[in-house]
């Protein structure tokens, strides 16, 4: 029999608690979870197997019985609670809503815990970005190419930041993420035969020349900075997108889209 609770107070001690996870990274990370909204989101993040531990709804936007067939994934049924409007628009975050608020466990993302299944891997290196928008951005790209991870470098926002998880899609829960200094993840990838492309302005290739069928890293830094000098001094091979415009660079997730799917392009010849 399910154990279903309600809440209609703001008040509630719980519902603080989520308004404080939502706002502040340092809560997050402090109790190792984070906040998730949407029933695609909470879908994908059951497939990736995150434990949902607090789900709250409510009921005149999602039934119980839907809530129910979405926890058929779950290896545990979490606590369930039925909130009001009021207690509900408190949580919730985003402008569309679709009903469904819950308290996450959050992964490690420990680069020594990924796992290449294929022989030639392809895999996107972010460094320092700090946009939530841009690494969410990032992480579509990487959904929608099927890359096989996406490594953040030196990392300057939260992961589980929600504006990082919102602007995703749900994306953050469909490719493996690492978390490293540049100085890990470079010796992370030597070890295991990667060929660095950085994307650069100086000394570079067009990155059409390129072949990426064998394992691949493309490497992509700031718009403002770019990439710094223990990339490009380990690169394999620096790449440049030729601009065509008076501009001399673009939004760093539109760049790193371009290379990957040149880079995906070939894998399928």
């Amino acid at each position: 029999m399910i154990n279903l609770k309600e809440i209609s107070s703001l008040q509630n001690a719980l519902v603080k608690k989520v308004v404080l996870l939502k706002d502040k990274s340092r809560e997050r990370k402090k109790n190792g979870v984070f906040i998730l909204e949407g029933k695609r989101e909470l879908s994908l993040a059951l497939k990736a197997g995150y434990t949902i531990e607090t789900l709250f709804f409510y009921e005149a936007i999602i039934s119980k019985e839907t809530i129910l067939a979405n926890l058929n994934k779950s290896k545990t049924l979490p606590e369930l609670i039925s909130v009001s409007k009021e207690v509900y628009q408190k949580l919730a975050y985003r402008h569309t809503t679709e009903g469904v608020v819950a308290i996450v466990k959050a992964k490690d993302h420990y680069l020594e815990s990924l796992k290449f299944n294929h022989l030639n891997p392809l895999v996107l290196i972010a460094e320092a970005p700090e946009k939530p928008g841009n690494i969410g951005a990032l992480l579509r790209t990487a959904d929608a190419a099927n890359l096989d991870a996406i490594l953040i470098a030196n990392p300057k926002s939260d992961m589980y930041n929600p504006n990082i998880i919102r602007s995703s899609v749900g994306g953050i829960f469909t490719t493996q993420i690492g978390l490293g200094s540049t100085e890990e993840i470079i010796n992370f990838l030597k070890k295991r035969d990667f060929n660095l492309y950085c994307a650069a302005l100086s000394a570079a290739t067009p990155y059409t020349a390129i072949d990426y069928t064998k394992a691949s890293a493309i490497v992509v830094g700031t718009e403002d900075k770019g990439l710094s000098e223990e990339w490009l001094k380990n690169a394999t091979q620096n790449i440049i997108i030729p601009m065509q415009g008076e501009i001399d660079s673009m939004n760093v997730s539109v760049s790193a889209a371009v290379i990957i799917f040149e880079a995906v392009r070939q894998r399928k010849i």
